[in-house]
């Protein structure tokens, strides 16, 4: 978007009234609508994601130009959407941060931290809940109780992620302090984590899916159900941020980008098979892998469990913030809790 204002969307004596990312979109008559489309200039928006299933209902956006569509017909003007894949949390927030991007999808941890952090963003969507797990091959550790206060290397993501978050909520919940295996971690890619665990140079993995359906498969290696149950797949996942220069400055991309996912998220569960086949060449599994995969996961629009998250992160030091509620992580328009 490099910045660029659009400039006059509302011609005099029209009014465009924000939908909820819920996909309530809003609706003007015909004469408004006519006014937008003489006034509303070309828009640009920047938009960073990562990979996995996670991220099903943002290929479906991509491939079918949903936000496009969307901002089309609220303004009869062109929106120009770049869609770029990053390899962490991090790295969008840097991104965000620093003006390059206008809106970002990254694990519910990392979002949490962007805020605390007064990185420019809040959340403005849901994603997906997906199923975390952490599973081992060695016959001595079967329960939380038996990494504690051991040298068991745990491969996950990297420190801040959302699984790091949830195995410190696996401890606390059962009873340890949220930061006694930090230095278990070794940070590791999912992929690279499951070779490690498969080959026995790690001890434990913490994933998702798909690489936890896959661990599953494999004979060798048992769960610790105690991580399963600290962060169920109804929880969110994955969410979406957007900065709060977007949200106030360009009501209608804003609005047209809120749209743009609902859409995206009610045609993935609508059209499961259909999608199954679009996303499998993007996450290398066969469409038939794909469709069990989607029907494992949650996508909705509406959070679930974020302010939970964000107040054990104030509590146990993973953020130096402490957040009075719910509206504290979410723009006005967002459902959930």
């Amino acid at each position: 978007m490099k910045k660029k204002l659009i400039r006059n969307i509302v011609a005099a004596g029209a009014t465009l009234c924000l939908c909820a990312c819920s996909g309530n979109a809003a609706t003007t008559g015909t004469e408004g609508a006519a006014d937008q489309s003489a006034s509303a200039a070309p828009a640009e928006i920047n938009i960073a994601y990562q990979y996995g299933l996670a991220y099903a209902p943002l290929i479906v956006c991509k491939e079918k130009g949903l936000i496009e569509e969307a901002y089309k017909n609220a303004t009869g003007s062109e929106v120009t959407v770049t869609w770029t894949q990053m390899s962490s949390g991090a790295d969008i927030n840097t991104g965000i941060a620093s003006g390059s991007l206008d809106v970002g999808f990254l694990g519910v941890a990392p979002a949490i931290s962007g805020v605390a952090k007064d990185v420019g963003y809040r959340i403005f969507t849901n994603l997906s809940g997906q199923e975390h797990g952490m599973m081992s091959r060695s016959t001595d550790i079967n329960s939380i109780a038996d990494l504690a206060g051991s040298n068991e290397q745990i491969a996950l993501v990297n420190i801040g992620s959302i699984q790091h978050i949830i195995l410190g909520k696996a401890l606390a919940d059962n009873g340890y302090d949220a930061h006694l295996l930090d230095a278990n971690i070794v940070a590791m890619k999912h992929p690279d984590g499951m070779t490690a665990l498969e080959s026995g140079n790690v001890a434990c993995h913490l994933t998702s899916s798909p690489y936890i359906f896959k661990e599953h498969e494999n004979a060798e290696l048992h769960e610790i159900k105690e991580v399963n149950a600290a962060w169920p797949v109804e929880n969110s996942f994955i969410v979406g941020v957007a900065s709060t220069e977007l949200h106030d400055k360009q009501p209608a991309l804003y609005e047209a980008l809120c749209s743009g996912i609902s859409s995206s998220i009610d045609y993935l569960n609508g059209n499961l098979e259909e999608v199954a086949d679009m996303t499998s060449e993007y996450d290398g599994n066969t469409p038939e892998d794909e469709l069990e995969y989607l029907k494992k996961g949650v996508y909705t629009v509406e959070t679930k469990g974020i302010f939970t998250l964000a107040t054990f992160m104030s509590e146990n030091g993973f953020v130096e913030t402490s957040f009075s509620g719910y509206s504290d992580l979410v723009f006005d328009n967002v459902k959930g809790n």
